[in-house]
């Protein structure tokens, strides 16, 4: 139980704090491509987390041959998430987007998690991420649902789902790597300094002066400290007492605090859909991360009857049974003793 709190709390706060993505990157100045914003907190902040932590430049030689795949595969997953989604974002706008990329990570997760043979999705986990997924839609779909549906772009669905499968697959990753001992400071560190090598040929090749203005240099430091470098690092320490599959569903409490942030910052309307699908997520994270109560054993009755030939044999008779094979035993001394005399 107190694992799964412990497990559940850092992670539900990096998910605050990746909710204010959306609104510090509407303060950055006018003409800021999108995906140069993302790649440059990604940059600088994975980049961060790999020179900051002693262990995430010494994992290379700790891990074995596999392990040294699964890192080189995680950093690839790490980087293809902006790569992915922030031009999904310009085809399909910022709510269909994050819908697609966030509400299909934790089916990824669980459906990957199935198929490499780690763990089978239990019926809590179904209901609670099927009611967080519908919530997260209803949430931030509301507006434009509300106001009439456009029509999508498949390239940029198959893109925003190209993100969320990148998500998963890092979260697995990280998860199976900090469960073989490695320490999850270092497994991140190492994933993001290669995805930060990645992602680096992206921000330089777009429009970089943004960065060189006040606000820019602001934005570009919150994405990298608090979004990058704090946030995974409470991902990764979560990691290490909830699974994968627990672990991106409870993300999606990120489109709820964006979504508040909107309201008290920037002044925006919520529909009564969206509302009412905060209400769900907010329901479907509270049953995921409830503590299950531990079954109680079966108690363990050793009853002695008249035979010798049977005492000390083991029961799993409830207590009144007991009580009765007593009274039966003491009855039958009784007889036995008259007998004697």
């Amino acid at each position: 139980m107190q694992n799964q709190i412990s497990g559940a709390a850092p992670i539900l706060i990096a998910s605050v704090l990746w909710g204010t993505t959306g609104t510090a990157s509407s303060l950055a100045p006018s003409g800021a491509p999108a995906a140069a914003i993302g790649s440059a907190g990604l940059a600088f902040g994975g980049l961060l987390l790999f020179l900051s932590t002693r262990g995430a430049r010494t994992l290379h030689a700790a891990c074995t041959g596999a392990e040294r795949w699964l890192l080189l595969l995680g950093a690839i997953a790490v980087a293809g998430y902006p790569v992915t989604f922030y031009p999904a974002v310009a085809r399909t706008g910022v709510a269909v987007a994050t819908v697609i990329a966030l509400g299909s990570a934790p089916v990824f997760t669980g459906l990957l998690a199935w198929i490499i043979g780690r763990s089978r999705p239990a019926t809590r986990w179904l209901c609670a991420t099927a009611g967080a997924v519908l919530g997260c839609a209803a949430l931030v779909l509301g507006p434009e649902l509300t106001d009439g549906a456009a029509p999508l772009d498949t390239a940029g669905v198959l893109l925003a789902a190209l993100a969320g499968l990148s998500y998963a697959v890092y979260a697995l990753i990280s998860g199976r790597l900090i469960a073989h001992g490695h320490a999850s400071g270092s497994v991140l560190g190492a994933m993001f300094g290669g995805a930060a090598l990645l992602v680096l040929p992206v921000l330089l090749s777009t429009d970089t002066h943004w960065l060189l203005t006040w606000r820019g240099t602001a934005v570009a430091l919150h994405l990298a400290f608090f979004t990058t470098f704090v946030a995974y690092r409470l991902f990764g320490h979560g990691l290490r007492r909830t699974s994968a599959q627990t672990a991106t569903t409870l993300t999606l409490a990120e489109p709820a605090v964006a979504a508040l942030l909107g309201v008290a910052v920037l002044g925006e309307q919520l529909p009564l859909l969206s509302w009412s699908g905060l209400v769900v997520l907010a329901l479907a994270l509270v049953l995921l991360t409830t503590p299950t109560r531990p079954r109680r054993p079966a108690a363990i009755v050793v009853e002695d009857g008249p035979d010798q030939r049977n005492r000390g044999r083991m029961s799993m008779r409830p207590c009144p049974v007991r009580r009765q094979g007593v009274r039966r035993t003491a009855a039958a001394d009784t007889r036995r003793e008259g007998a004697r005399q």
